[in-house]
């Protein structure tokens, strides 16, 4: 899917988070695309999935840019139960290629490894500074794993459900 004809080789990054939940728990909360994962993120963007399958999931997110425009991305998700997912990414700015992994690290504790390869568009900056990338991909994901552990707590303790089931699982 992804356009890879920039110049030049990609820029290469990668975030690592811990979260107090089982890695089955996890999976299903991180691949359970939804409409309203930006407010999990603390961030504004619009998101609205195109399909979803048991093995797949293609949606696209659309948000205003920092120079008064706006940017899209439209994402292809493969799933890999129970413990990895890959998505590849076209958008007006960058394309990507994502692999997000887990490890388990005990009963309740899970690693959450995110490695992804970035080549920039005719839009987008030719280069990206990549330690501000990461911190600030590493503050969504630590937001993401803090309204995870939110809801596995309550699911644990039966106030409330977790991650609404996936049609066709």
């Amino acid at each position: 899917m992804a356009d890879r004809s920039g110049p030049g080789r990609p820029q290469e990054f990668h975030v690592r988070v811990e979260i107090r939940a089982p890695i089955g728990y996890v999976f299903r909360w991180c691949t359970d695309y939804r409409p309203d994962d930006a407010r999990r993120e603390k961030d504004r963007y619009a998101r609205r999935i195109l399909s979803r399958s048991p093995r797949r999931v293609v949606y696209e997110d659309l948000g205003d840019h920092e120079d008064g425009g706006w940017w899209w991305s439209r994402f292809e998700v493969d799933l890999r139960p129970p413990s990895a997912w890959h998505a590849e990414s076209v958008g007006a700015y960058r394309t990507l290629a994502l692999d997000y992994a887990l490890t388990e690290r005990g009963p309740e504790r899970t690693r959450f490894d995110l490695r992804w390869r970035r080549w920039p568009t005719r839009l987008g900056p030719k280069r990206v500074a990549r330690a501000a990338v990461e911190r600030e991909t590493t503050r969504a994901w630590k937001n993401f794993a803090a309204a995870l552990e939110a809801d596995y707590r309550r699911e644990k303790s039966g106030r409330r459900r977790g991650p609404r089931p996936r049609p066709g699982s």
